[in-house]
């Protein structure tokens, strides 16, 4: 039965959906790949081809299931039309996106990730760009809980970075901002390309000594404090002919008070006026003292140095620190577990142990009385009181633990 021609036509673009979903993803699959790996365009001619071959295929297993799906010329026109239209919409999709798909994806493409342009806020000629906190910011493994004052500075601070940072250096940046004004102990950072920040952060130390670490000792000196200097910065002190590098962990500067009028209509004197010292999180430079974790031979050293000089040397990128954030983006953890004896890893090697494929985890290293195993191979013998760093998903790290501890 003949339907109105409006009806016609719908019922042709109905069947024309229906039959050029399939058409549409080969001619887009096909579109990219060519392209991808052979920087050649399939011609328009060949996908019209292929998409009417196999909208014919899918026509003629509907008319198996209904006979009068194709008994009308117009509703069959409006659905050729409709199958050549996605198709080729389809591969000019797939051809584009093969043309600007990175041919590697490395370690280097990551890290030079930037930001969106529509993000960026030009102040002067300056482009800036406001990080916004999103989502819960996670309690850090191995530390006590965030306070919730703490938790909520980090949640609504206004936090304006440069614009024209790569990615990994715009979260370096803001994680070191996050650790020198809120004095947290450790803090990751992810930002994506609009901007948008997820945090996982340590809570405050409470005491100097939690930040001197083992075999180290705490010495504080004073000198002329560089300006912008912060807790974790690397340093280097000059004294007496000595130079002891070490890393700060408490930095106080000041600047004295401006001359005031005198009660007789004179000028103080600068020298009668207590200094007024920073309340920053970086010194604000001049006359301080800087309290600096060096090794325990280098203490008596400066333990008899009463002036000295302070050089704040670069600290450069720490690989290891990319990679970390790069397994936690991927949902991994890192544990420690010390093998328990008589356990079921007790006497038994790597390869034996099938850690991989049992429990989903990958030991990276096996720490023993004798020193370190890095990256150990399948025939490294595990005994009572090894300790294995492992990584995976908390999941997976919680089934192994049974087993390891």
């Amino acid at each position: 039965m003949t339907q109105p021609l409006p009806v016609e036509v719908l019922l042709g673009i109905y069947l024309g959906i229906l039959t050029g979903i399939f058409p549409a993803l080969v001619a887009w699959g096909l579109g990219f790949l060519f392209k991808y790996f052979t920087g050649v365009s399939i011609p328009g001619f060949g996908v019209v081809v292929l998409a009417l071959g196999l909208a014919g295929i899918n026509g003629g297993l509907l008319a198996l299931a209904d006979p009068t799906v194709l008994q009308s010329g117009y509703r069959v026109v409006v659905a050729l039309i409709v199958v050549l239209m996605m198709s080729l919409y389809a591969h000019a999709k797939g051809d584009a996106m093969g043309t600007t798909f990175p041919k590697r994806l490395t370690l280097q493409s990551l890290r030079d990730r930037t930001l969106s342009s529509d993000v960026v806020e030009f102040v002067g000629s300056r482009g800036e760009v406001t990080v916004e906190v999103v989502g819960e910011v996670a309690d850090m493994e191995g530390y006590p809980p965030l306070p919730p004052a703490t938790r909520t500075a980090i949640k609504t601070g206004e936090w304006r970075l440069p614009a024209d940072l790569p990615l990994s250096e715009l979260e370096n940046r803001f994680a070191d901002r996050l650790r020198t004004e809120l004095d947290l102990a450790d803090v990751s950072v992810a930002i994506d390309e609009r901007g948008r920040a997820t945090v996982v952060a340590a809570p405050p130390l409470s005491g100097i000594s939690k930040r001197v670490p083992a075999g180290h000792r705490a010495v504080s000196v004073e000198a002329l404090v560089p300006t912008g200097m912060a807790r974790g910065d690397e340093v280097v002190v000059l004294a007496d002919d000595v130079a002891v590098e070490g890393t700060v962990i408490a930095a106080r500067s000041g600047e004295k008070k401006p001359e005031q009028p005198a009660a007789d209509g004179g000028t103080t004197d600068k020298a009668a006026l207590p200094p007024v010292v920073t309340a920053a999180p970086t010194t604000t430079g001049g006359e301080g003292r800087v309290t600096v974790a060096v090794p325990r031979k280098d203490a008596e050293t400066l333990l008899g140095v009463r002036r000295g000089k302070v050089v704040v040397t670069a600290r450069g990128t720490h690989r290891e620190f990319e990679l970390v954030s790069l397994l936690r983006r991927a949902g991994k953890r890192f544990r420690k577990r010390t093998i328990r004896p008589n356990g079921p890893l007790d006497g038994t090697t790597l390869g034996e142990a099938n850690l991989r494929t049992t429990y989903g985890v990958a030991v990276l290293a096996v720490k023993r009385p004798d020193g370190w195993v890095v990256a150990p191979r399948g025939g490294t013998e595990l005994h009572a009181g090894d300790e294995l760093f492992a990584v995976g998903t908390s999941d997976a790290l919680e089934a192994f633990e049974e087993v390891a501890a």
